[in-house]
């Protein structure tokens, strides 16, 4: 449970980091950044378990995380833009 907690609070700086990295204009709130900041961090967590580089309750590094948003910003970026045409 503490990892789940700690990949949310880690998902919250690391969105707003991956919002400042990723080139664009992003008409996302601060809301949204934070959410996708979140997705992002628990995709790398719970990925990095599937694939072995981390153990079960542990959570992803900053890093990792940081990635993972902004895979997720990615991804929202790219169905918000199609749906909008």
């Amino acid at each position: 449970m503490w990892s789940l907690i700690v990949a949310i609070v880690i998902g919250f700086i690391a969105g707003l980091i991956a919002r400042a990295i990723h080139p664009g204009n992003d008409k996302a709130g601060f809301i949204m950044t934070t959410l996708l900041g979140i997705a992002g961090s628990l995709l790398a967590t719970y990925g990095g378990r599937m694939l072995g580089l981390y153990d079960e309750g542990s959570a992803a590094g900053f890093i990792a995380s940081v990635i993972g948003a902004i895979i997720i910003l990615f991804i929202y970026n790219m169905v918000t833009k199609r749906s909008t045409v």
